[in-house]
């Protein structure tokens, strides 16, 4: 088994804690893990990428190669559209569709709704509205992890036990509403996808 996967975002969004969960939600799992990342501007709002690469086998490179990954898991539905090019025929995308307008001339986002639309293989997410909901405005990454959950070869018990032991040190009031918005994207996302 192999699955690569592209985390997208911006700056300030979670891209790293949310990558990192998944790493160590594989290698709770028994996988093995590569990760690496890729910082754009040093501040917030500029792109943050990391590629993750899990398998039952041995993994030689950390960075996910053009056109074989898995998931594009994106925090930011621009950004979800520029890593298309890694995405393996059959992938899937899972993106949050709120807007991050770091740039002048960031598209109209109905724009970028309707491109991810025509992907065979795409889920797109309210996250900021369910972190919201969830009682942390700031937890959009882990309803994105929630929304990715049921395609990653992850088990959602251990990406849990990953959520709470990144943010034991914030308390359990943090923990508990980083829960309840990885629960909320798992509930929205667990019809197959399109």
């Amino acid at each position: 088994m192999k699955f690569d996967v592209i985390v997208a975002g911006v700056g300030g969004q979670g891209v790293l804690s949310l990558s990192s969960i998944l790493a160590a939600a594989a290698l709770n799992g028994g996988l093995f893990v590569k990760q690496s990342e890729v910082h754009g501007m040093a501040q917030r709002g500029g792109a943050v990428t990391a590629h993750l690469r899990l398998s039952s086998t041995p993994v030689h490179s950390e960075l996910v190669a053009l056109g074989s990954a898995s998931m594009i898991l994106s925090l930011e539905p621009l950004e979800a559209l520029r890593h298309l090019e890694y995405l393996a025929p059959g992938g899937a995308v899972v993106t949050a569709v709120d807007p991050v307008r770091n740039i002048p001339n960031y598209p109209a986002l109905d724009e970028l709704v309707a491109a991810i639309r025509l992907l065979p293989s795409a889920v797109e997410v309210e996250a900021a509205a369910l972190a919201r909901r969830a009682g942390l405005a700031r937890a959009t990454n882990m309803v994105m992890a929630g929304a990715a959950a049921p395609w990653l070869p992850l088990r959602p018990d251990d990406l849990e036990s990953c959520i709470r032991m990144l943010f034991a040190s914030k308390g359990p009031v943090v923990v508990e509403r980083n829960l309840a918005a990885f629960r909320a994207g798992r509930e929205v996302s667990c019809s197959p996808i399109r």
